[in-house]
């Protein structure tokens, strides 16, 4: 890429855009085709209706949003390997890829499970809100949670628990309640 494409990015004027519809032409169904195609245009040029894949649809949560709420939750539990292993299957399901990235979420969480391993204090351990913060942001892709999607990170969950269980509020339930709520709509 030249340097000119990257120091001239597209911009619209949405004012402007506005003032050119009054308010009562076509009424409020107008209103909200325009905001949509302005919204359309400001996303790089995506055609109304196609889903950008690093925002996912309009309101779904996704998965990273998901794992956002497990800071919540349990934010303040240290991260064991279970929950490395639910954070890695999201991220591998939420960008469609089959391998981890290297500093990612899933990355960090590999990391901090192993450290906390070695870790004498509680006080040394790295938390869930440690790792998870930000998490969507993270993500290069997201999408929305499916059940499909909380049945991978539970299993992945109890896999690599020594109980073959799951924290109540940690990520697999995070997970599992977004595509609860993504189902009913």
């Amino acid at each position: 890429m030249s340097a000119e494409k990257l120091e001239t990015p597209t911009t619209h004027d949405v004012k402007e855009e506005a003032e050119k519809i009054p308010a009562t032409q076509g009424g409020i169904d107008a209103a909200e085709d325009k905001e949509k195609s302005v919204v359309a245009e400001a996303s790089g040029g995506q055609a109304e209706g196609e889903l950008n894949p690093k925002k996912a649809s309009e309101g779904s949560i996704t998965i990273g949003e998901a794992l956002e709420a497990a800071v919540l939750t349990a934010g303040n539990k240290p991260v064991e390997w279970s929950d490395a292993a639910a954070i890695q299957a999201a991220e591998v399901r939420a960008t469609g890829r089959t391998n981890i990235m290297p500093g990612g979420v899933a990355a960090s969480a590999q990391s901090a499970a192993t450290l906390n391993a070695r870790a004498t204090s509680d006080d040394d351990k790295t938390t869930l809100a440690d790792v998870l913060t930000g998490a969507s942001s993270k993500l290069p892709s997201d999408k929305p949670a499916t059940r499909k999607d909380a049945e991978g990170v539970t299993g992945a969950e109890m896999r690599n628990d020594p109980h073959l269980t799951t924290y109540p509020t940690g990520v697999a339930a995070s997970v599992a309640a977004a595509a609860r709520i993504n189902q009913a709509k």
